[in-house]
């Protein structure tokens, strides 16, 4: 076991960072890598981020806070999501500054764009003149290749998977697993990639057998509409690739929208999942059993506070 240490002087009563790294990165040693769903979040000052770095004229700079914590970030988890990625192609100026702002050591799971992931926009006021038009870019692999693909290519050694999410869906799953085959297979094999559903209906064997052809991974997640991780956790044939991705984004029942409403800013534990919690933690002990690479994260949404879930999860000695 780690030896526990002192918590440091700013940090918040009862969260000891150093002993967090260190569990993580003994993890990571193993290959498991576990972090949270993006990074700028100000509720983790004085938890994960150490308020005077970023402090200018002795107010805080949240133009500096945003564009350095990445770096502090890396000083205690090996890994994180970056799911702003979801909105747009970044221009590689942007992945370069990105990848700049980091230690070589941390992974990133980016999610694709939903460019290429959106059959139909959703009629949403973002959208614009698009919302409720059909997407020409849906599953696209030149759009794909050229924008997104393209550009990451000097970075894929940093990159632990791209992770396709598509939500909610009408079409019925053999359509859906009919449109993704043909997709996947032209995937070039530079990168490990993961998909995402919403759709609870998808999760059959057709689904998880296409997944499995391509060495595809099932993104275990926890979402309002979507059974529990345990329950995804044990259908049959759900571990598809050779790695594992394990998104813990909210309570089973809960929107998005409330989520945020009751959590925010996210700088305190709310709502304690245990049977989530322990969900993780089984797919820790089977990931080191059988010697599988799992890239496991969690969302601030998922309890109020994703520094303290993951202390929670990997510090009692139960993931052991």
């Amino acid at each position: 076991m780690i030896p526990t240490s002192l918590p440091l002087f700013d940090e918040a009563p009862g969260f000891d960072r150093v002993a967090l790294a260190a569990r993580l990165q003994s993890l990571a040693r193993e290959k498991i890598w576990i972090g949270t769903s993006s990074w700028k979040y100000e509720g983790w000052l004085d938890q994960i981020y150490t308020r005077q770095r970023y402090l200018t004229r002795g107010k805080l700079s949240k133009k500096r806070f945003e564009a350095e914590c990445l770096a502090e970030y890396a000083e205690t988890f090996p890994i994180v999501c970056g799911d702003f990625s979801f909105y747009q192609f970044p221009a590689p100026e942007y992945w370069h500054r990105l990848f700049a702002s980091a230690p070589a050591g941390l992974l990133f799971a980016l999610k694709v764009p939903e460019e290429v992931t959106v059959e139909v926009f959703p009629k949403h006021p973002r959208y614009g003149a698009r919302a409720g038009m059909r997407n020409e870019s849906f599953l696209n692999a030149d759009v794909l290749s050229a924008l997104f693909l393209e550009p990451l290519t000097p970075y894929r050694d940093r990159i632990g998977s791209l992770i396709f999410e598509f939500g909610a869906r009408g079409t019925p799953p053999g359509e859906f697993v009919g449109q993704l085959s043909p997709f996947l297979d032209t995937l070039p094999p530079s990168f490990r990639y993961a998909v995402e559903i919403r759709n609870r209906t998808y999760l059959e064997k057709r689904y998880f057998d296409c997944l499995r052809n391509y060495n595809v991974a099932h993104v275990f997640n926890a979402w309002t509409r979507m059974p529990s991780l345990k329950e995804q956790m044990a259908i049959p044939g759900a571990f598809t690739a050779d790695f594992t991705v394990m998104r813990a984004l909210l309570r089973e029942g809960r929107a998005y929208e409330r989520a945020v409403e009751q959590f925010s800013p996210y700088d305190k534990l709310q709502d304690e999942n245990p049977e989530a919690r322990e969900a993780l933690r089984a797919l820790i002990r089977r990931m080191r059993e059988e010697r599988r690479a799992a890239m496991i994260f969690v969302n601030n949404r998922f309890e109020g506070n994703a520094p303290t879930t993951i202390q929670a999860m990997v510090g009692s000695g139960d993931a052991d």
